[in-house]
């Protein structure tokens, strides 16, 4: 069905902002090659109500003022349709400010987070503390055995709230947290914290580390010893894009906990997994952690509501994207549970084995049960 109104402009406008540039370039390289292989696929079908979608795709530099000014030209200039994108927490508020809250505008967030965004305009496309945290640490402390946790974390937003979930489950299953520090992004010299480590007698190094300060923690944890006595580190976010900025000794044997892997073997993520690879060889990976999987789903998502709206009246699409679903996608289908603006989505247990990671269990699909009270409209 195609709209009617002659005003409206002859094609779609998609925003995406991602980190294409700065410390976390590995991880928004890939988003924009997601972004463009999608729109392109819709594009090639004869695009959206019989309109093509342009892609309005804007570098955020991993600096959150950039990511701010990005998307308020993205609203007030380019005066796009919907606003995908942002990888840390932080970012997301930043794009927040002047798409949603001044702007009004639908915003589709695509990573694993700490949850908790409860916002009529902001969709969430990614895992969050219930699809991860809650079935990965009592499996890792009945798998192990482990009691004690230490939760060396980068301050801001996510790890602060993802800690919280984890002392939750931790003490819930009789463990125990020993140590919990923060710290800021791009501090480098861990050497105190992991002499705390190592006498706290901890088990487990649950890691909310994030670049540019990750790879000199991971390799001064590596170089005290801590796996070689047997102990665990577990990253939540760790995917195939981080394997590539570490040598993989440094992190053998760390668990992960997303909703796809390359090691998924249903024939639609391999067949994803293939166009990607042949479009877009190199370094950036379409992977979970960097919300690929998160913006390849949402970018479907929101076609689909837009299909089911059969206008693109904002109105019209968040009522259809409460509910929409997607047949098939990176790790399985995923369908947005109404009222919540999250998604329902299959979710792994996975373990970096040689410099890749090998699924260890699946855990089928899991709820995100995020905003359970319901969304109510502003």
């Amino acid at each position: 069905m195609k709209e009617s109104n002659s005003s409206v402009s002859p094609s779609i406008k998609v925003g995406v902002v991602t980190d294409q540039t700065g410390a976390l370039s590995f991880m928004g390289i890939a988003n924009a090659n997601v972004a463009k292989m999608v729109i392109k696929d819709i594009n090639a079908k004869g695009g959206l109500l019989g309109r093509q979608i342009d892609l309005c795709l804007e570098d955020s530099a991993t600096t959150d003022s950039v990511a701010e000014a990005k998307a308020t030209k993205l609203v007030q200039q380019d005066q796009v349709d919907v606003i995908f994108g942002g990888i840390y927490s932080s970012t997301r508020q930043a794009i927040k400010g002047p798409a949603v809250v001044n702007g009004k505008k639908l915003y589709i967030y695509p990573e694993q987070y700490e949850g908790q965004e409860c916002d009529p305009f902001i969709f969430c496309t990614g895992p969050v503390p219930a699809q991860q945290v809650e079935p990965l640490i009592p499996w890792l402390m009945k798998q192990t055995g482990v009691k004690k946790f230490y939760l060396p974390s980068a301050d801001y937003i996510w790890p602060h709230t993802m800690n919280k979930k984890v002392r939750q489950v931790v003490t819930a299953d009789g463990g125990a947290i020993v140590g919990e520090e923060y710290f800021p992004l791009d501090h480098t010299d861990y050497s105190k914290t992991i002499d705390k480590i190592t006498s706290s007698g901890a088990q487990v190094v649950f890691n909310t580390i994030v670049p540019p300060g990750l790879t000199p923690f991971l390799e001064q944890l590596y170089n005290s010893g801590f796996t070689k006595r047997g102990g665990y580190i577990v990253c939540t976010y760790f995917d195939e894009n981080f394997l590539n900025l570490v040598p993989a000794a440094h992190v053998e044997g760390l668990y992960s906990c997303l909703d796809y892997y390359q090691n998924v073997s249903d024939p639609f993520s391999k067949q994803l997994i293939n166009q990607y690879d042949k479009l877009y060889p190199g370094n950036a990976k379409f992977t979970a952690g960097s919300a690929c999987s998160g913006l390849y789903r949402g970018l479907r998502l929101w076609e689909a509501a837009v299909k089911e709206a059969g206008s693109l009246k904002q109105g019209d699409v968040i009522k259809a994207l409460d509910h929409a679903k997607i047949a098939e996608g990176p790790g399985g289908p995923a369908e947005m549970v109404p009222g919540q603006h999250h998604v329902r989505m299959n979710m792994y247990i996975a373990q970096a084995n040689n410099g890749n990671f090998k699924i260890v269990k699946s855990l089928g699909v899991i709820d995100p049960k995020e905003c359970m009270q319901g969304i109510r409209a502003k």
